[in-house]
């Protein structure tokens, strides 16, 4: 099996490393270019842990693998909810205060819903995908101007999603330029694509080759390994909002990127590659990823704190969840 896990986790690995690279490349490149960093924290930024789910998804969709390419986003989706929350939620309880998170936890909801009912009604096309990432550029725009008024501790799910990174790894802060040549950050934004993509591939190859290997089918390798892998970066910035006691910044992070997720990386992969989600997906994990995201919904609105308990329950429900889908 070595053959087969040497791909899959040097993969997983290219795409971490690359996309940080990626990132910090776009960040640096940006900045020079005078771009507000505001506008950089809630695009480039905002968004930038998801280049790993999105490359996966876009080279599993094109490699005809749509149990990995979907399994991806909507187990992406679950187990930022259940692990990456409840690992944060046992670091230290959360408690969401921000009117303007209970907001886009509404919107996260009202994706996942729309989501599974297309995915379940048609093949997601080219329209469907069009129309998912106008509606991703309509809902940074609002929240650019939500967040240019915003009172310092009411700010939005993706300015959370960002700031959560750039506590994580400075470098992605916008700063004034130290005169180095501009052809330098965008050498190291291409190196970090070049590393992305080949990491997709590998990734997406082993994963293949897994489930062959295994004898199960390629969708429950997308909605578990590759899943839980490619939200590597969701969980550090989790925990490390966690440590530092910032629940709404864990909450937020979490929030932001499952929107993403639909919007953003379901709409690129149905762009590029239409396809027809799998039953399977269709008829238990799409369902399960809008129960949960219920669940997270009701708890925000009504001002509860996630406990250390509730952490650990969180953490059962995803152990239960991965016990009923792997055969």
């Amino acid at each position: 099996m070595t053959e087969v896990w040497l791909p899959l986790l040097g993969g997983l690995v290219l795409l971490i490393a690359g996309g940080e690279l990626l990132v910090r490349g776009a960040v640096n490149v940006a900045t020079r270019l005078g771009v507000s960093p505001l506008v950089i924290g809630l695009t480039l930024v905002g968004f930038g842990t998801s280049t790993p789910e999105l490359v996966t998804s876009i080279q599993a969709a094109l490699s005809d693998a749509p149990g990995i390419a979907y399994g991806n986003i909507v187990g992406s989706n679950i187990a930022n909810i259940l692990l990456i929350l409840g690992i944060a939620a046992l670091l230290a309880p959360i408690a969401v205060a921000s009117k303007a998170l209970r907001r886009d936890g509404v919107v996260m909801l009202a994706v996942a819903v729309v989501f599974a009912a297309l995915a379940a009604l048609m093949p997601l096309g080219r329209t469907v995908g069009g129309a998912f990432v106008a509606v991703l550029g309509l809902y940074v725009w609002f929240a650019f101007r939500q967040e240019r008024v915003a009172a310092r501790t009411d700010h939005g799910a993706i300015y959370d999603k960002s700031l959560a990174l750039q506590e994580v790894d400075a470098a992605l802060i916008p700063e004034t330029t130290n005169g180095q040549p501009l052809v330098v950050p965008l050498l190291i934004a291409l190196g970090g694509l070049v590393l992305v993509v080949l990491g997709g591939r590998f990734l997406v190859e082993g994963a293949v080759s897994l489930a062959r290997g295994l004898g199960i089918a390629e969708t429950v390798i997308g909605l578990t390994i590759v899943a839980v892998g490619t939200s590597m970066p969701e969980l550090v910035t989790s925990a490390v909002a966690g440590l530092r006691r910032q629940g709404d910044v864990a909450f937020g992070n979490i929030v932001g990127s499952n929107i993403y997720n639909i919007l953003g990386i379901g709409g690129f992969t149905a762009l590029i590659a239409p396809g027809v989600v799998p039953f399977v997906i269709v008829s238990f994990d799409n369902l399960v990823m809008i129960g949960v995201s219920a669940a997270l919904l009701l708890v925000a609105w009504t001002g509860f704190r996630i406990s250390r308990l509730e952490g650990l329950a969180l953490l059962a429900g995803y152990a239960v969840y991965v016990y009923l889908i792997w055969p």
